[in-house]
């Protein structure tokens, strides 16, 4: 006979009451078991996102799904290990250039990465749109890219955290998502269970964004640097601007290129000052003071790092990268000067052009997303190229526009533009 039984934690929950830890133990190991059942869990899912939990509540639940799977192991490595996790936003290819540069700084990067859902890209299928580039890797397969490449981008093992994976997916369905207590748990979990030795988050806020206001963000990064800090992960949170897509393209392909750009020596400022920013974070995590990332962009050092690790997943990476069949231009409307560019507009077209999947069994078009040609603050004048969109399917065209419209601004000429702080605040 069980010492809890499901009802009875979803009524202490719904009535506002703190959960004990045996309450909390119970109800994940049990959920993960398949003992409560999916509309039980839904039901305390959302007294959880109604009534919150407090600081104590969310580290037991975030501890009870860590001990649901494995944990890993990177102390044989001869190098410290740091890691990075975002939020999520769009144009948001930052962990592409990152890894290999924090690689080449003389820390290992295992970033075990996701796939998109909605208008928020994943890693793996920008990184999948590289001829023979494979996601999944063995847990030895992984230890020895770290300890010879330096950076693994590969996608969690069944072992880590299994029940974030069955909660995740029915958050998603019951309109839970937005609880921070579950946001924070789950990602938290997972990174802790991946054993990395420093973590850096970067927190998104605006339209195109998971938190939309400064305060519920700030909120969401405070309560995750505590948990990795109780775990003994040293932790860092940058909250940084996402009203605006970085970068100047968002999709599959599209944004490796970029990326390959930026471990080049060039690509957009915004991509270079947030890859920087996120690097000496994870650099001084691990220890590593001495070097400049800086540096390793602009000797090829990152570069060939990046060679290394995509040749080491079976990927070519002097492959040429797919083309779009068809585009579709969108022109400015009138002379003057781009004062806003919505990056929700943005992800969602790049969504509905094919970059994207609205269920987790949809496949993605690799070369599908769109290009911006001009970023908020730039001159433009009536008639030119403002965004470029791209797919293999032109009847995507339409909804993809429709998308778009209203989803830009262009002032008169001599209009001032201001432009928000890309790194809002670090929290540690």
């Amino acid at each position: 006979m069980s010492e809890h039984d499901a009802v009875e934690v979803i009524l202490a929950k719904r009535d506002g009451h703190e959960l004990s830890e045996s309450q909390i133990d119970w109800v994940v190991a049990a959920y993960t078991r398949g003992d409560v059942a999916e509309e039980q869990m839904s039901a305390l899912a959302m007294a959880i996102l109604l009534n919150g939990m407090d600081r104590r509540e969310i580290a037991r639940w975030t501890a009870a799904m860590i001990a649901s799977g494995e944990r890993m192991d990177f102390s044989s490595l001869s190098r410290p290990t740091s890691d990075k996790h975002s939020t999520g936003g769009v144009g948001d290819k930052i962990t592409l250039p990152l890894a290999p540069l924090v690689a080449a700084c003389g820390v290992a990067v295992p970033q075990l990465s996701g796939r998109g859902l909605g208008h928020t890209g994943g890693t793996l299928d920008k990184l999948e749109s590289i001829p023979g580039w494979r996601a999944a890797l063995s847990t030895e397969e992984m230890l020895a890219q770290l300890e010879d490449v330096g950076a693994v981008i590969c996608a969690a093992g069944d072992g880590l955290a299994p029940a974030d994976k069955k909660l995740y997916a029915l958050r998603d369905v019951t309109g839970t998502v937005e609880a921070i207590p579950l946001i924070a748990s789950s990602i938290m979990s997972k990174k802790i269970a991946e054993g990395t030795g420093s973590l850096v988050l970067d927190v998104k806020v605006g339209t195109g964004a998971f938190m939309k206001d400064q305060a519920r963000a700030r909120e969401l990064a405070e309560t995750m640097v505590a948990l990795g800090t109780g775990a003994g992960v040293r932790t860092v949170a940058l909250l940084t601007d996402m009203s605006t897509p970085l970068g100047l393209s968002a999709g599959n392909g599209i944004e490796v290129a970029e990326s390959v750009e930026v471990l080049a020596g060039g690509g957009p400022a915004d991509v270079v000052e947030l890859t920087l920013a996120l690097a000496r974070e994870m650099l001084a995590g691990a220890g590593v003071t001495d070097v400049d990332p800086a540096d390793r962009l602009a000797d090829g050092s990152a570069m060939d790092a990046w060679v290394r690790m995509i040749r080491a997943q079976g990927g070519d990476p002097q492959a040429a990268l797919p083309i779009a069949r068809e585009s579709h231009v969108v022109t400015a409307p009138a002379d003057g000067v781009l004062t806003r560019l919505d990056a929700m507009a943005v992800g969602l077209a790049a969504w509905r052009l094919g970059a994207g999947r609205a269920r987790k069994e949809d496949p993605v078009q690799a070369a599908a997303g769109v290009r911006w040609h001009a970023r908020p603050g730039d001159m433009v004048r009536a008639g030119q190229p403002l965004l470029t969109l791209l797919t293999d399917e032109p009847e995507r065209f339409e909804r993809a526009r429709a998308t778009l419209e209203g989803g830009y601004d262009v002032a008169p000429a001599g209009t001032s533009y201001t432009p928000s702080p890309l790194v809002i605040d670090r929290i540690s």
